[in-house]
């Protein structure tokens, strides 16, 4: 049974569908949710078919429900847009969203309605901080699909060493691998940050993803306390990275 389970990791991990994906941190102004997920109501369909034309691979709207970030107009959402490739998430600003909404809200509504969701869409937004990653280490996804109401954390970090992405891929990854089999997790992945917008947070290079399983508790590295092989990987973690802000998120919408 297990080798079987290795061998759908294998499979899964190959052909995993994102490799490359936009972070869009959004700071709301206050008092504007409702409108602003009457806003993601409309553009999930457009999503959808930007999805079916190979324009992106995924769409995800997170909302922030825990945050230890201190910083002025710390984010209330989480938009996570997934893509194939480089290429691709480069192209995609190029996207014609208007016709798709002309086509997928044709005899629903107006043109006039269309073009006053468009106008609307930034305006509850106080600032949106974009981040572009590429993924550098994944596991699968346990537990099947995403679903409205998951909770996932991202942390971001500082890599202090050249062999950060080493450390974290070849020993602390296969620590987490051994949790999913056990139940324990459903998915960890580490991504590296190649762009960002000019008012974007400056000082993190990486995020880590985390999807847990609610109510289980962990007996992965973190539990080996003071041991002598739990203490050399803390130094060697910590020597490697500076953890920075994290964000506890939970699932709103998904369109894959």
């Amino acid at each position: 049974m297990k080798k079987i389970l290795l061998l759908l990791s294998f499979i899964f991990t190959i052909t995993s569908s994102a490799q490359y994906a936009i972070v869009s941190a959004v700071d709301l102004i206050e008092g504007t949710e409702n409108d602003y997920l009457q806003t993601e109501k409309f553009w999930g369909p457009l999503h959808k078919k930007a999805i079916e034309d190979g324009v992106q691979t995924q769409q995800a709207v997170w909302k922030v429900i825990q945050t230890n970030d201190q910083r002025d107009n710390p984010a209330d959402y989480f938009i996570i847009t997934s893509f194939a490739s480089k290429e691709q998430l480069a192209n995609y600003s190029s996207a014609d969203y208007v016709a798709y909404a002309q086509e997928v809200y044709k005899g629903k509504m107006s043109r006039r309605a269309i073009s006053r969701m468009f106008d609307a869409s930034p305006s509850s937004s106080n600032e949106r901080r974009n981040y572009h990653i590429e993924g550098v280490s994944w596991t699968i996804l346990a537990g099947g699909d995403l679903e409205p109401g998951d909770r996932m954390s991202i942390t971001s970090t500082i890599a202090k060493s050249d062999d950060f992405e080493s450390w974290e891929s070849e020993i602390i990854k296969p620590l987490v691998e051994k949790e999913i089999l056990m139940g324990q997790h459903r998915y960890w992945g580490l991504a590296k940050i190649y762009e960002r917008t000019d008012n974007a947070y400056k000082n993190a290079t990486h995020f880590f993803f985390n999807i847990g399983v609610p109510g289980v508790s962990r007996t992965g590295w973190e539990s080996m306390g003071d041991t002598f092989q739990g203490t050399k990987l803390r130094e060697g973690v910590q020597s490697a990275s500076d953890h920075q802000n994290f964000v506890t998120l939970e699932l709103v919408s998904i369109h894959n």
